[in-house]
């Protein structure tokens, strides 16, 4: 779903109050700790993440998942152990109302995707 809003606090604002709200949240959060040196803001209508170097991840709520996006997730995890049991396109990272944040690998996902970027590694598509 496309928000027209200009501020994280804007999007987190018009989120409806259910099961995605959760699962964006989660994801938020381990984003924020993971990487508090990263900017949040909006970009193409979802909540997005940067460094000095551009686009880390973004969030976004849709109708049936909630996705995290990273260039190419591969590059972060080319075994795929860190994704395992996760919906996951090359770029995309689904979240549906039956997967638990807390149930995967995700954070230790994102802390690599992290660790990549600030040793000046590529994980863009």
């Amino acid at each position: 779903m496309q928000y027209d809003v200009r501020t994280p606090e804007e999007y987190l604002s018009v989120l409806a109050d259910d099961w995605r709200r959760e699962r964006l949240l989660e994801l938020r959060e381990i984003i924020l700790e993971c990487g508090p040196h990263l900017k949040e803001g909006i970009e193409y209508k979802m909540l997005s993440y940067r460094d000095e170097r551009g686009g880390v991840f973004a969030l976004n709520a849709q109708k049936h998942y909630v996705a995290l996006y990273v260039g190419d997730a591969q590059k972060v995890d080319p075994d795929g152990t860190l994704l395992a049991g996760l919906d996951v396109g090359k770029g995309c990272i689904r979240f549906t109302k039956s997967k638990a944040v807390s149930a995967t690998r995700i954070r230790e996902f994102i802390q690599r995707a992290i660790s990549i970027r600030q040793r000046g590694g590529d994980i863009d598509c």
